[in-house]
C-alpha cells in the first residue's frame, strides 16, 4: 500500500464521530463573518452598518489576485463592521456582523442552474474566485490561484485529497459517504479547468466504506487509491510522493513537479459555485473530542459563533482545551467568542487527561524526531536554534521546508515544543524580510 518516508501513528480517535451522519446547524440570529478567511492579500468590506443583505451576497472586495471575497451566510441587516478574535492569529480582526431576519432569503438570481462543462476555463476560474472558494482542508489558499499555474508549469496530475489523516476529524469522510457526487463532479470540473483527462482520489485505508462507495460511483477517468494509514499522509507533498514517487524540491510547490492537490470539500465547493452559483457560505465541520457532550458532524454557516456550536453539541464535559482543527496541526483557542471560518474542518474539545501539558527539558539527541520528520529535516537542530532565536541559521537548515505537521513534537521524549519553536523562527524570518 502506497505511503511516504517518515511519519507517525498517533491514535486515530475517529470512532467518536465517524459514524455520525451530517446534521444541519440551525439558523442563528447573528453572524460574525471575518473579512480575512484566506491566505494571501487582504479584502475590504463593501457593506456598511444598516445595509440590508441577502444570502449569498458579496460582503467584501479582494485586494489582489491571491485573495477572495466573503459572502452573507443568510439574509438580514448589517449591524456593524466590527472586530472579533481571529482563530488563527489570536488578534482582533475586522468582521461583518449581520443580524439575521429569519427569512434566509437568497440574493437575486441565486441559486441558479447551469452546466459547468459548457463553460470555458476562464469562466470557471472567475466563478471559483468570485464565489470565495478556498482550500477546505484548513490551509485556505485561494482555489483559483492553485488552478492557475504559470505557462511554464505543465500539470499532468490532479489529486483529490480525501486522506483526512488528522486524528479525531471525519468531516471529509462523511462528505464522501453522504454526498459523493458533489466531490466527484467537482473533481471533474477541476479536471476541465486543468485540461486533464484523468485524476486520482486518495483515501486512507481506515475509511473502507468511503473507498468502496467512491470506487462504485467514480467514472472511469477518476481512480480511487487506498493509502496506508500514517500521519501526515494528507499533507500535499507527502501525498504527491506516495502516489507518484515525485519529490517537491526544497522551497518548491506541487506545480513544480506537475501536480495539483485539492481537498475533497474544496471539490464540492467548486461544484456548488460552478453548477449553482452558490458561494462558499457553509461547510461540514466535525465537533468532537471527549470534552464535548455530543460529538457531531455539522453543516454550519460561516460566521456562526463557536459558543453556539458548543451548545448545539450538548455543551462541555470537563474541557481543558478547545482546538480549531485537529490535535496535530490545530490552533488552541482562548475564547468561545470566535466564529466558524471557511477552513474550520473541526472543533476539537479535549479534557485535561487527554492532553500532555508538561514542562519540557533539554534535547537528549535521541534522533526520534529525525526519523519521524516526513520532510527529511533535523527538527532537534531547529528546536535548539529556536530557543536562541537564531532564525538565519535555521533558514540555512531548511526551516522554511517544515510543514509544521507536529510529528517531531509528538515523538519527543523531552516534551520539547518543536513546532512552537519553528513557528517562532518563521515569524522572526518574516519580520526581518519585511524590514528589507
Amino acid at each position: 500500500m502506497k505511503t511516504f518516508k517518515g511519519g507517525i501513528h498517533p491514535p486515530e480517535e475517529k470512532q467518536l464521530v465517524k459514524d455520525n451522519p451530517i446534521v444541519d446547524f440551525p439558523l442563528s440570529s447573528r453572524y460574525h463573518v471575518l473579512v480575512q478567511q484566506h491566505l494571501g492579500a487582504p479584502a475590504k468590506p463593501t457593506v456598511k452598518a444598516g445595509d440590508e443583505v441577502k444570502k449569498g451576497q458579496v460582503l467584501s472586495e479582494p485586494l489582489g489576485f491571491v485573495s477572495v471575497p466573503v459572502h452573507a451566510p443568510t439574509s438580514g441587516r448589517v449591524k456593524e463592521i466590527g472586530k472579533i478574535v481571529h482563530p488563527v492569529t489570536g488578534l482582533l480582526a475586522p468582521c461583518v456582523v449581520i443580524d439575521a431576519d429569519g427569512c434566509d432569503e437568497w440574493a437575486e438570481g441565486l441559486p441558479l442552474e447551469r452546466d459547468p462543462f459548457a463553460m470555458s476555463r476562464e469562466e470557471l476560474l472567475n466563478v471559483i474566485k468570485t464565489a470565495g472558494v478556498v482550500g477546505m482542508g484548513g490551509a485556505t489558499f485561494p482555489t483559483h490561484v492553485k488552478l492557475s499555474p504559470p505557462k511554464d508549469k505543465t500539470i499532468d496530475t490532479f489529486i483529490v485529497n480525501g486522506a483526512e489523516c488528522e486524528p479525531y476529524l471525519s468531516s471529509d469522510h462523511r462528505l464522501m459517504l453522504e454526498e459523493p457526487d458533489r466531490v466527484l463532479k467537482g473533481a471533474r470540473v477541476i479536471m476541465k479547468v486543468l485540461g486533464l483527462e484523468r485524476a486520482v482520489i486518495a483515501i486512507e485505508a481506515n475509511k473502507p466504506d468511503a473507498i468502496k462507495l467512491m470506487r462504485e460511483k467514480a467514472p472511469a477517468e477518476i481512480q480511487v487509491e487506498a493509502l496506508k494509514v500514517k500521519y501526515p499522509q494528507g499533507a500535499e507533498k507527502q501525498l504527491i510522493n506516495a502516489l507518484t514517487g515525485r519529490e517537491v524540491p526544497s522551497g518548491g510547490l506541487p506545480m513544480d513537479v506537475g501536480a495539483v492537490v485539492q481537498n475533497a470539500g474544496t471539490c464540492a465547493a467548486v461544484l456548488d459555485a460552478c453548477a449553482r452559483g452558490i458561494p462558499l457560505i457553509e461547510r461540514i465541520t466535525s465537533v468532537t473530542g471527549r470534552g464535548i457532550v455530543q460529538p457531531k458532524n455539522i453543516r454550519v454557516r460561516v460566521g456562526t459563533l463557536l459558543g453556539e456550536v458548543i451548545d448545539f453539541c450538548g455543551g462541555l464535559n470537563g474541557a481543558a482545551k478547545i482546538i480549531y482543527g485537529g490535535p496535530m496541526m490545530g490552533i488552541a483557542q482562548f475564547t468561545q467568542d470566535i466564529s466558524i471560518m471557511k477552513g474550520t474542518s473541526g472543533v476539537l474539545v479535549l479534557r485535561e487527561q487527554d492532553t500532555n501539558i508538561t514542562a519540557y527539558s533539554a534535547c537528549i539527541s535521541c534522533g526520534r524526531c529525525v526519523e519521524a520528520c516526513p520532510m527529511g529535516l533535523i527538527p532537534s537542530v531547529l528546536s535548539k536554534l529556536g530557543e536562541k532565536g537564531m532564525f538565519q541559521k535555521a533558514v540555512e537548515n531548511n526551516l522554511l521546508d517544515c510543514v509544521e505537521c507536529g510529528s517531531c513534537t509528538y515523538v519527543c521524549p523531552a516534551n520539547r515544543p518543536i513546532v512552537h519553536f519553528v513557528k517562532h523562527l518563521k515569524a522572526l524570518s518574516r519580520a526581518a524580510s519585511a524590514k528589507k
